[in-house]
Order: structure tokens, then sequence, then C-alpha cells
């Protein structure tokens, strides 16, 4: 059987661990992969996640999400059908493939600090012969 695209699924994290701070991840995507296709977002507290956070991301300076996007325009909940969960993003080139996202954790009435890992899933395709 041939396939015309191989999908690439990636995880990167970012560890929260102090209240009104920001935190810099520098991640950079599989080698082989072509073009990004989408972008998902969860936490192990997605309460946290959800009224805290905001972040910046760029993909080699091309800005993916302007600084200050809320973490909650980001998130699915489970009432989301699996293979929809992902913000598709079209087919960007990924170039050198380095993904710089700035997160900021902000005080919130609704849910108070404890530390916190935020998850960044990216989606990425590698263009294959359709006769391989």
């Amino acid at each position: 059987m041939s396939f015309k695209h191989h999908l690439i699924k990636e995880r990167f994290d970012i560890s929260v661990t102090s209240a009104n701070e920001s935190f810099k991840g520098e991640f950079e995507l599989d080698k082989n992969a072509n073009f990004l296709l989408g972008i998902a977002l969860t936490s192990d507290r997605d309460d946290l996640l959800f009224f805290r956070g905001s972040q910046k991301m760029l993909l080699n300076d091309i800005e993916l999400f302007p600084e200050g996007f809320e973490s909650k325009l980001l998130l699915s909940g489970l009432n989301v059908a699996p293979d929809e969960r992902m913000i598709t993003l079209g087919e960007i080139a990924t170039g050198n493939g380095k993904l710089d996202i700035l997160y900021k954790d902000s005080n919130h009435v609704n849910a108070a600090f404890t530390p916190y890992r935020v998850t960044i899933y990216t989606f990425s395709i590698v263009e294959k012969p359709v006769n391989s």
C-alpha cells in the first residue's frame, strides 16, 4: 500500500514552576517534517492552563500566535472528536523546524497556582512519493 503523506506527531513540554512568570521553550521539529499542519495544547492541570495561561508561538520567526494569546482558545474539550482536536494551521513550511514558545502564567481568582506542565503537540507531514 502506498501513502502520499506521512504524519509526524511530536510532544513538547514546558514546566511552569512559579506563579506570574514567563517560561520559554525552544524545540526542534523532526528533521524529516516538511510542513506543520497543526498544534494542540493540553496540560496535566487543564484548569490552570485555561484560567492562567497565555503564550506566543513562533515557527522559524514566523508568528503563529501573538504574545498574550489565551491558552483557552487552543484547548479542546472531551466533547470534541479526537480527530478534530488540533488547531489547523494549513501547511506551513517547517524550514529549519525551530518552534519557539513563550508561555506566561498570570494570576486568576478561579485558579490558585500550583506547579503544572504545559504540553504542546505538533502535527507535521513528510511528503512521500505516491509509489513508495
